[in-house]
């Protein structure tokens, strides 16, 4: 299943912000929730291999099986197998309109694709998992410009600065793929090599 529980909680068990709100809570309480959150006890190999790719998955909003099809694919591709799992990961829709300022967080984005708000290519698209590739661009569709969301949007995302391997054009609301990116392009707090141990073990 999916985690759609407080995220802060579980931002603060993996010491990584997973939405902007996250951040602001872990400045004030930068430890583990509960009793013993200040004193975290030492993990094994095999639970910070869990615990990685655990950190993946709430990130992202993908599920187990999807995840274990993502790591697959990037186990045949050429490269670093880490590397090609977080570009697969990044190019899933829903992550492209988050990254594109086009929504808030991961799940806001999901939820505008899901709800016919994006296109690619002037295509429809409404599969939050679609695989976008360099060269496409995505946009909001012209239907949906008017709607509440979108002009309070519109506002947010003028002073908006995207990542270098995306284009945006915060005027036209659209954005192109330029390349799919490396871990430093994403300021990467995930360790994918801990993943790969963990899928070796299985």
């Amino acid at each position: 299943m999916r985690y759609t529980g407080p995220k802060a909680k579980k931002a603060r068990r993996f010491g990584m912000a997973f939405t902007a709100k996250d951040a602001k809570v872990m400045q004030k309480r930068a430890y583990a929730p509960g009793q013993h959150g200040q004193s975290r006890s030492r993990l094994s190999e095999y639970g910070m291999q869990l615990r990685e790719k655990q950190k993946a998955k709430i990130n992202y909003g993908v599920m187990e099986r999807q995840f274990e099809r993502y790591f697959n694919r990037a186990l045949k591709q050429t490269g670093v197998t880490g590397d090609n799992l977080l570009k697969l990961l990044e190019a899933r829709l829903d992550n492209i309109v988050f990254r594109l300022g086009f929504a808030e967080t991961r799940a806001q984005a999901r939820q505008l694709v899901s709800h016919g708000f994006i296109e690619v290519n002037t295509k429809k698209v409404d599969i939050p998992s679609y695989s976008v590739k360099v060269g496409d661009v995505v946009s909001i569709r012209p239907s949906k410009q008017k709607s509440a969301y979108v002009e309070k949007m519109k506002e947010r995302i003028k002073s908006f600065q995207t990542q270098e391997w995306l284009q945006l054009d915060s005027q036209k609301l659209t954005g192109k793929i330029l390349s799919l990116p490396t871990p430093e392009m994403i300021n990467n707090l995930i360790n994918t090599q801990l993943i790969v141990e963990h899928y070796s073990r299985t």
